[in-house]
């Protein structure tokens, strides 16, 4: 799982010892402070016009919470696309060719943060692109399928 992660490097005991000043030599500079790992993935998931799941959900990653019905399948569907390099945010080319189909009335939005960067996203079924878009997604939005 791709998480965020910050490394601390530390003295060896070694190096510590020679960085002690000698007798009457000024003191040691009181260190830096530490640095916080940055705050997870935040995400508000809001879906209308679909059969079972309408509402508005919370969604945090890295850790996992939220009350988003399937917040570590969600998760984890977020991380295997940041690691294929996709943005799953991403709108549908304006000059992309996409068959006329109607997937159905369900729409989501999505917003706040990923990846460290800001998200805000609007999901439909009314293509062909659009539903591959939509099914990429799952189960972050709800899979429309019966």
């Amino acid at each position: 799982m791709l998480r965020r992660i910050v490394l601390i490097a530390t003295a060896s005991a070694a190096a510590l010892a020679a960085a002690v000043p000698a007798a009457g030599a000024s003191p040691l500079p009181l260190p830096l402070p530490l640095l916080s790992a940055p705050a997870g993935d935040q995400l508000t998931v809001t879906v209308s016009e679909t059969a079972r799941t309408d509402g508005r959900y919370e969604l945090l990653c890295g850790p996992t919470g939220g009350d988003h019905p399937a917040a570590q399948e969600a998760c984890d569907r977020l991380d295997e696309l940041a690691l294929q390099g996709e943005d799953p945010f991403a709108p549908v080319p304006q000059d992309q060719m996409c068959t006329e189909q109607m997937g159905g009335p369900e729409t989501a939005h999505i917003t706040g943060t990923w990846q460290g960067r800001q998200v805000d996203a609007t999901f439909s079924r009314t293509n062909g692109c659009e539903i591959s878009r939509w099914q990429t997604m799952e189960p972050v939005l709800p899979n429309t399928r019966s």
